[in-house]
């Protein structure tokens, strides 16, 4: 039979405070000072159904935060870090880290070295040049801008400071 009454929490003075300076602040994320509501509620006492109702959330969401809250005070976590998302493993990585460095690589070289009729590396020529070359099985030209633009590497940029202008005739005769 389930369990009608919630575990009760109980705050210690200092935790209450740090709560409700986390909801007061203005940087606080929306999500963030909703947990740290939920659990102020649950140390007055009101159960899950009370916190949904007044916060407008799911019984469950409100259950889920009072049992972390308890659990990460067993462990002794500290307080931000109760209320803080759970890290999550994601997806795999799709490219090795070798072949972005290729990548930066070819971005970085002229176009013309490998034969492209182009000034300029697009990131559509860049996937194309990836796979011919066999570095990559597949990339697709927008995956390509994204991981140029997570290095900050701007190759339609590139060409004044990586290839400097040839010298003038000026600084020849000296």
């Amino acid at each position: 039979m389930p369990r009608l009454a919630p575990k009760e929490l109980k705050l210690e003075e200092k935790e209450r405070e740090q709560l409700k300076k986390v909801i007061n602040r203005h940087t606080t994320e929306q999500q963030i000072a909703l947990r740290a509501k939920i659990v102020l509620l649950a140390d007055e006492g009101e159960n899950n159904r009370e916190i949904a109702r007044k916060l407008k959330i799911s019984r469950k969401m409100a259950s889920q935060w009072r049992e972390r809250w308890i659990a990460g005070q067993a462990k002794g976590i500290e307080i931000t870090e109760r209320i803080k998302d759970a890290e999550r493993s994601g997806a795999p990585a799709k490219f090795k880290p070798e072949q972005i460095l290729q990548l930066f690589k070819l971005a970085c070289d002229d176009p013309r070295d490998y034969a492209r009729p182009i000034s300029h590396w697009t990131g559509r020529e860049l996937a194309e040049e990836l796979v011919k070359q066999g570095i990559v099985e597949s990339i697709s030209p927008r995956q390509v801008g994204r991981l140029l633009e997570e290095a900050d590497i701007k190759p339609h940029r590139s060409g004044y400071w990586l290839n400097p202008p040839p010298l003038t005739q000026n600084l020849k005769k000296k």
